[in-house]
């Protein structure tokens, strides 16, 4: 075997003169004046290689001129400077006399190539995913996630902490998405969950004495997909001892901090802003607020309610919501131009918009004659010149989210979002119940397990609309990191918490009885956090969809186009499950 002694895109000026074996795939070829130029392409780069029919066996020569590209070779010969340079390689001043070859995997015509046929269809590039990783982007953006991974877990384990791994056979659990189940073969009839996250399991870690544990952990839920979301993902998992809000913060904005500066050579600024999230809702429409730009939500609901304006003052008699963004040049925009930008919204679920064009101390609109002294001042205080004030008239409870989405849209729209800024901001005080309209119940916002604010304990039974949660969001331009809690360590809060979600004794017994016995037997005080390393490499890498920092994705349709999964199974395997597949089984 003619074994690499140096890598392809290694090659530098003193190698001139030697000999090299170099060992990679056939990335191109070309025949020019009866010579026969090859690139050949490993992980570290491209190097140029020539093949004179004047030195080479006839033979070699022949088949070399046939061979098909990617195909996987080793190649020897003598390093020397090329003739005429190509300034786009690292190696671009040299290339390799070829000797001798040795073919090590032929390939065959290929369905697509990865580095020339840019628009391919997706399930066409997971399908042959293995032609897709060899494009250096889609390999740069796995070595980036893997740089990643490691200054986080150096970092962790540089604070004391320990790495623990928790199972992934466990056992199912409302923790507010639909569980993957496993059934078991030794256990007919029960099932096996694959963990939505490994949340209990660190909170008995903690109960454990271990003070201190991280996991870069596989997790999994049932859910419908979409460009920012997958079945299994990856979580960087913390949890401590003996802390406060502010202790977990504090290790979060230094691991982030080191982070950045190691990997990308970015200095970030610490302490992270803060914002309450009812004051995220009111002035972003949203948990995640993107930060980088302004055209904050204005509510003109109380100064327009009594507007000569008839669709507006009616609408707020209605109880609905008088919403206003501010948009920065839009007061250019011609008249086709907005009632297309209507048609747009109504896309985006209002009923288009009134809007006034604020120039030079002025405000101009078909209705700007039937605006009050206040309500033209208000509007030209708010508005910057040559902005477009768009107002909105929506719903009270969905319109602020629905205002929210509009503004980024816009945003994205006409290119208000500065490149190259990095917006961290800590999202505190989030409810600790939200209402299930489709089973008229309160359920947790975040877990079951998430500390209540100790002042408001009162209204756990009663005011279930006003009690906060001891919750902690790190958002990124626009994007939600992760998130948080300080866990409820005391058996009997715990247990009232599950009787305000509405478990049963016995349901919550079933369910959680190994915790509230755990919790029983000396549980320290103790609070966590999780990040999703997927959706942050994303964000890093400035990558186009989520799938794109994964090995081996699944579509949006839950499948891996290259292994086909998910399958059938046999009818004797389903046997040996006591399973019975009514519908769809073929075998």
């Amino acid at each position: 075997m003619l074994k690499r002694t140096i890598n392809c895109g290694e090659i530098e000026e003193k190698d001139i003169g030697m000999e090299v074996i170099i060992n990679g795939w056939l990335h191109r070829k070309r025949n020019l004046g009866g010579l026969l130029f090859m690139d050949i392409r490993d992980r570290s780069g491209i190097v140029q290689v020539v093949f004179d029919p004047a030195t080479t066996e006839k033979e070699l020569f022949k088949m070399l001129q046939s061979l098909k590209v990617e195909s996987v070779v080793g190649i020897k010969g003598t390093v020397r400077k090329r003739i005429k340079a190509n300034p786009k390689l690292k190696t671009g001043l040299l290339e390799i006399a070829g000797k001798s070859v040795e073919v090590f995997a032929e390939a065959e015509d290929l369905p697509f190539s990865p580095f020339t046929d840019e628009n391919t269809d997706e399930t066409i590039r997971l399908k042959y995913r293995y032609l897709d990783l060899r494009k250096p982007e889609v390999r740069k953006i796995l070595e980036l996630r893997a740089k990643v991974t490691q200054s986080i877990r150096n970092y962790l384990i540089n604070h004391n902490f320990i790495e623990v791994e928790t199972p992934i056979l466990t056992k199912s659990t409302p923790e507010g998405a639909r569980d993957f189940i496993v059934p078991s073969r030794l256990n007919k009839g029960k099932f096996y969950a694959l963990p939505q996250s490994p949340q209990l399991f660190k909170q008995i870690l903690m109960i454990g004495g271990f003070e201190k544990y991280f996991q870069i952990a596989r997790c999994f839920r049932d859910e419908d997909l979409r460009q920012d979301r997958q079945p299994e993902f990856t979580q960087i998992d913390i949890e401590m001892s003996f802390v406060e809000q502010e202790d977990i913060i504090r290790l979060v904005e230094g691991m982030y901090k080191n982070l950045f500066k190691e990997i990308l050579d970015v200095e970030l600024t610490i302490p992270f802003k803060r914002m309450k999230y009812d004051e995220a809702m009111l002035r972003f429409g949203t948990d995640k607020p993107d930060t980088r730009f302004g055209m904050e939500i204005k509510d003109l609901t109380e100064a327009f309610k009594d507007s000569n304006i008839n669709i507006i003052r009616s609408n707020i008699e209605k109880e609905q919501k008088l919403l206003a963004l501010f948009l920065p040049g839009g007061a250019s925009l011609s008249r086709k131009e907005i009632n297309d930008l209507k048609e747009e919204v109504k896309e985006k679920g209002v009923n288009g918009f009134i809007e006034f064009k604020i120039k030079d101390n002025i405000v101009t609109s078909s209705y700007a004659k039937y605006l009050k002294k206040d309500e033209k001042e208000l509007l030209l205080k708010m508005g910057e010149t040559n902005d477009l004030a768009m107002l909105f008239i929506v719903h009270p409870k969905k319109g602020q989210e629905t205002i929210g989405r509009i503004r980024v849209f816009l945003a994205e729209k006409f290119h208000l979002i500065p490149k190259g800024k990095w917006n961290f901001l800590w999202i505190t005080d989030f409810p600790f119940f939200s209402f299930n309209e489709e089973e008229n119940r309160y359920e947790a916002e975040h877990h079951p397990f998430t500390m209540p604010n100790p002042d408001e304990l009162d209204k756990l039974e009663t005011d279930k609309d006003h009690i906060h949660a001891l919750a902690y969001d790190l958002v990124l331009n626009g994007n939600e990191l992760g998130g948080g809690s300080i866990r409820v360590h005391n058996p009997a809060l715990q247990t009232r918490i599950f009787k305000a979600i509405g478990l049963k004794e016995d349901e919550a017994k079933e369910k959680f009885g190994f915790l509230i016995k755990a919790l029983k037997l000396g549980a320290p005080p103790h609070g966590g956090i999780a990040f999703g390393l997927d959706r942050l490499v994303w964000i890093m890498s400035n990558a186009k969809s989520l799938r794109d920092v994964i090995a081996f994705p699944k579509t949006t349709a839950g499948i891996c186009p290259l292994t086909d999964a998910p399958g059938e199974v046999t009818k004797g395997q389903l046997n040996d499950l006591g399973i019975e597949i009514k519908n769809g089984q073929k075998n």
